[in-house]
């Protein structure tokens, strides 16, 4: 499906390029300007004002809990009519330690508050969360793109497979750029969600 945007872009393979470039651009700025370090790390509040600087100059949306269920593949993610609860209770998760950092970051994936955009936004989320409380980051670089998305995909049911694997990408380069830009990476993404409508919400689990 076509997201409507603000450039006017058409194209799917376009809007995609434009969305990367712009998003580096904002992650970049949000970096070097001291900005990430005035949020209210591990609470939704500061992953929607990450959200809306990545993608604000796009869509209309940035920042906003979308207003749509969708799904990727049969997987489908929370429902928006308990995506409000959700996301109260992620940002009262602890985050004290790595494994319970996970834990919230998971969930966070689970929820997939915005239409758009969630994969590089919870990444920055979750860089200042460990970069705060543990004094430690993920080396996206040491990451196997393929690897990370299989074991989010199982995360809801499993979530031993992605600590694993973001523990063993561990670095105290904290403040390196190159290291934080490496997240923003679109390939670690999901691409094409599906949005679907349902009957009886109050049905859905």
């Amino acid at each position: 499906m076509m997201l409507e945007n603000k450039l006017g872009i058409t194209n799917s393979s376009e809007l995609a390029r434009i969305e990367e470039k712009i998003s580096k651009k904002k992650a970049l700025e949000m970096f070097e300007s001291g900005l990430l370090d005035t949020l209210k790390v591990g609470t939704f509040q500061a992953l929607s004002e990450i959200h809306k600087c990545l993608f604000e100059e796009i869509y209309d949306f940035a920042g906003k809990v979308r207003d749509v269920n969708i799904a990727k593949g049969s997987f489908r993610f929370a429902p928006v009519m308990y995506l409000a609860v959700a996301l109260d209770h992620i940002s009262q998760m602890p985050q004290s330690t790595f494994d319970e950092i996970i834990e919230k970051y998971v969930e966070m994936n689970v929820a997939h508050p915005f239409r758009e955009g969630n994969g590089r936004s919870a990444r920055i989320w979750l860089d200042i969360l460990l970069k705060k409380e543990i004094r430690q980051v993920i080396d996206w670089s040491k990451v196997d793109k393929e690897d990370y998305l299989l074991a989010m995909e199982r995360s809801p049911i499993k979530d031993v497979e992605i600590k694993v694997l973001l523990k063993s990408a561990l670095t105290d380069k904290i403040n390196d750029r190159e290291v934080y830009m490496k997240g923003i990476d679109a390939s670690y993404h999901y691409e094409g969600y599906n949005v679907y409508k349902t009957e009886n919400l109050e049905n859905e689990q």
